[in-house]
């Protein structure tokens, strides 16, 4: 069988970190960057509490306490569920600000396997549909594709899993 194309990895700049050297299988661990999600002027998450999940070429995906969630904004989704391979099964929730909805826009696991404990029960945003992701006030990039939830600041060095051509990664 033939392997998969694995891409170079980019060069990494000062104060970077190149997702290709998190590890696989994922890891959670605390971050203290200020990490804020804005829709139409509301300020859905604002947290300097937050978690990230790491895994080779992708870029993080960042987990908000509840208390750091205007969860008055959530609406549980119980049409849709996943499950990841290391964290467990996760649960969804829609988002709906100024009568818009946004589905399945937010997750949870909230009771994951023993490794990722230290996320239960945080929130996160799949940045794509929002106004503003910030990472430390940047406005992040969305990981590319659809079905990823990472967020891409000057932090990170991909290139990153979820573009065209990258399944296998």
């Amino acid at each position: 069988m033939r392997q998969p194309h694995h891409p170079e990895p980019d060069p990494v700049g000062p104060g970077q970190e190149s997702v290709w050297d998190y590890p696989r299988p994922a890891i959670a661990e605390p971050t203290s960057r200020h990490v804020q999600v804005v829709h139409r002027g509301i300020m859905l998450a604002d947290s300097r509490n937050a978690w990230r999940t790491l895994e080779t070429s992708h870029p993080p995906t960042y987990y908000i306490p509840p208390d750091d969630v205007a969860r008055d904004y959530l609406e549980a989704n119980p049409a849709r569920r996943s499950l990841c391979e290391w964290k467990g099964q996760a649960r969804y929730f829609d988002v709906v600000v100024a009568g818009q909805r946004i589905e399945a826009a937010v997750w949870t696991y909230p009771e994951p396997s023993a490794s990722f404990a230290g996320i239960a029960g945080y929130f996160a945003f799949y940045p794509d549909p929002f106004d503003a992701c910030m990472i430390d006030g940047e406005k992040i990039t969305p990981q590319p594709g659809q079905f990823y939830g990472g967020w891409i600041s000057r932090y990170e060095a991909g290139p990153f899993k979820g573009g065209p051509g990258s399944r296998f990664w």
